[in-house]
């Protein structure tokens, strides 16, 4: 079937990149050279998908110049800060049918998209030994039976992807008759999917290693993008390594510091074997520091 659409979810906060992810979104990082959330647009042109739609939360408004410079379509999702990803599927729920899923964040090494599937699918990657990823089962057709969070020697879920018309179809109807379930509300849409597998069935499409990746923290960044080590594009960064006298790459660790309502207030780090915390001049605490 040919692929009408292309969904990239790109709302998040992405707080275990801290700082980096507080002065702007993951998605518009630098990564060996390409802004992420760009390359994965381009590619996805280059596959020729008619309507490429983005989802935007966090800092919506650095995200508007992929309209004139791609013709993307951006869609909301204004509740970003309370809900987990269900909510950007929620808010393209339109778009969703023969559509790929995509994360803003994956780096793909080559372009794994193509005009045309057959069959709904979940890219999946292979794990030798011990991993905390989300393990997959299938059955003699492909079709992915059971779901488990950590594993061993076993294929795990990564990267993009897609959605045929009647997964689209079944899963907008679960999603919207659970919506406004409280129990629902923190659960990644992933977490619905292996709630209801009898009724969304979906491939596992393996890819090979060193084709699809992410990072979710700023070591991990460093070791796929060794530029980061010395330059992290970050003022925060430059001034906590000029505060404490030290360079970049000698803080590790890097963590998210969050404040009595649990917004990120900061970040902690690792320095010469002690863990040492950095305020952001802009949150209250940094504040409360500033006045005594």
């Amino acid at each position: 079937m040919k692929v009408e659409h292309a969904v990239i979810m790109a709302a998040g906060t992405s707080s275990r990149l801290a700082p980096l992810s507080y002065e702007r979104p993951k998605a518009l990082l630098e990564v060996r050279g390409d802004i992420l959330i760009e390359r994965q647009i381009r590619q996805l042109i280059s596959a020729g998908i008619p309507r490429i739609v983005v989802v935007t939360g966090y800092k919506a408004g650095m995200f508007q110049y992929l309209r004139d410079k791609y013709g993307v379509t951006l869609v909301h999702n204004d509740e970003y800060g309370t809900r987990n990803n269900n909510g950007s599927l929620c808010a393209a729920r339109a778009y969703l049918q023969n559509a790929y899923v995509c994360s803003a964040d994956n780096y793909f090494a080559v372009n794994p998209f193509e005009p045309a599937v057959d069959h709904a699918f979940y890219a999946v990657l292979y794990a030798d030994g011990e991993t905390n990823e989300w393990c997959v089962s299938t059955n003699e057709q492909g079709i992915i039976t059971n779901v488990e969070i950590g594993g061993r020697d076993s294929w795990y879920m990564l990267g993009h992807v897609f959605f045929d018309q009647a997964f689209a179809d079944a899963f907008r109807r679960i999603l919207l008759a659970n919506y406004h379930d409280d129990a629902y509300r923190h659960l990644l849409w992933e977490d619905i999917y292996r709630r209801h597998l009898t009724e969304l069935k979906m491939k596992a499409k393996a890819y090979p290693d060193d084709t699809i990746f992410e990072f979710d923290t700023l070591d991990e960044l460093r070791a796929f993008d060794p530029t980061y080590k010395k330059d992290a594009r970050s003022a925060i960064l430059r001034d906590a390594a000029a505060r404490f006298g030290c360079r970049e790459c000698d803080m590790t660790g890097t963590a998210p510091v969050t404040g009595k309502t649990g917004d990120v207030i900061g970040f902690s780090f690792r320095l010469h074997g002690n863990t040492h915390e950095y305020l952001y001049p802009t949150s209250p605490s940094a504040a409360e520091k500033s006045a005594l």
